[in-house]
């Protein structure tokens, strides 16, 4: 686990940086909106993203606060919590019980919640299926990181949890995916490193 103030940034790193900015503005964006749709693009190398990706600074805010005071990370999948590397993720998705139609990433979230309880910070970067069994849940998210990706569900939830007025991070499009998920909490945990 990372300590504040000990991760170095890769040489390649700050030179893909130097690259999206010159391609995209991105300097009137607030700080932490600028570091998740940078952090993003610079996992996907998707320009797109800066336009598609929805989040609100103050939402930022509290998901930042939160990582600061401890608050635990639930992934839906195991490569969502893979790229999340600086702290801790609980994933439950290889020991889940599933209901009978549950899919194992919903019933790992339903599961979660009865270990972490209220205030976590929540990232769905693969089941769509995850993501709305959230909704349905009383977790009383400090963040919710909605990224899943595919053609079935992903948009439909992602436009759930922006309707749900949760504090979250999510995009419009079906894309989406655990290198994007797990960048977008990157992003909230390297500026924690950072200050």
């Amino acid at each position: 686990m990372s300590r504040p103030g000990t991760r170095t940034v890769h040489p390649i790193e700050q030179e893909s940086y130097a690259i999206l900015r010159s391609r995209v503005d991105t300097s009137g964006l607030p700080p932490l909106t600028r570091a998740v749709v940078e952090r993003v693009v610079h996992a996907s190398a998707d320009l797109d993203y800066v336009q598609d990706l929805a989040c609100a600074e103050g939402d930022l805010e509290r998901g930042l606060a939160a990582l600061r005071a401890g608050a635990p990370v639930v992934a839906d999948a195991e490569m969502v919590a893979a790229g999340i590397t600086s702290r801790p993720v609980l994933c439950r998705v290889r020991t889940a019980q599933p209901r009978p139609g549950e899919t194992r990433s919903s019933a790992g979230f339903r599961e979660a919640l009865g270990e972490v309880g209220h205030g976590a910070v929540w990232v769905v970067g693969n089941a769509p299926t995850a993501l709305f069994t959230l909704l349905e849940l009383d977790a009383r998210p400090a963040l919710v990181v909605g990224l899943p990706v595919g053609f079935v569900g992903a948009a439909e939830s992602k436009a759930a949890l922006r309707a749900s007025g949760l504090p979250s991070v999510s995009n419009a499009s079906e894309k989406g995916g655990s290198a994007v998920a797990a960048a977008a909490v990157n992003a909230l945990l390297y500026v924690e490193e950072a200050q």
